[in-house]
């Protein structure tokens, strides 16, 4: 079983930017495709970013194209999320998931799915004010 930590959220004001990580512990995860999510009150999780085992693919949810980036380290068993540009209605718990196949794509159609994946971490949150 493998355990996921995230850290770096905070509070942070409009155009601001923060970086969280996520380590994993427990097995490594090079040869899994790991995840972002995030939910916001009263919504459901959704994605954010995904990025397949070797870093070679990685996938965005148009909210975050072109201001979110997601990076791994597989010596360290880490996964990164860097956030710029912030706006408010990214106010959300960011969780860092992981599955056990190589690549994110889903059978549910367009982007990773929250049911494809199979440990989760706490959450960390992230608050943008305006």
């Amino acid at each position: 079983q493998v355990q996921l930590v995230e850290s770096g959220g905070g509070l942070v004001r409009t155009g601001d930017s923060l970086r969280l990580s996520c380590v994993a512990s427990g097995r490594s995860v090079s040869t899994s495709a790991m995840g972002w999510f995030r939910q916001a009150p009263g919504k459901d999780r959704e994605s954010v970013a995904a990025i397949s085992w070797d870093g070679s693919i990685p996938y965005y949810a148009d909210p975050v194209k072109g201001r979110f980036t997601i990076s791994r380290d597989n010596a360290k068993n880490t996964v990164y999320l860097q956030m710029n540009s912030l706006k408010p209605e990214d106010t959300a718990i960011y969780y860092c998931a992981v599955r056990r196949a190589p690549h994110w794509y889903s059978a549910y159609g367009d982007g990773p799915h929250k049911d494809d994946f199979d440990s989760w971490g706490q959450g960390t949150q992230v608050t943008v004010s305006s």
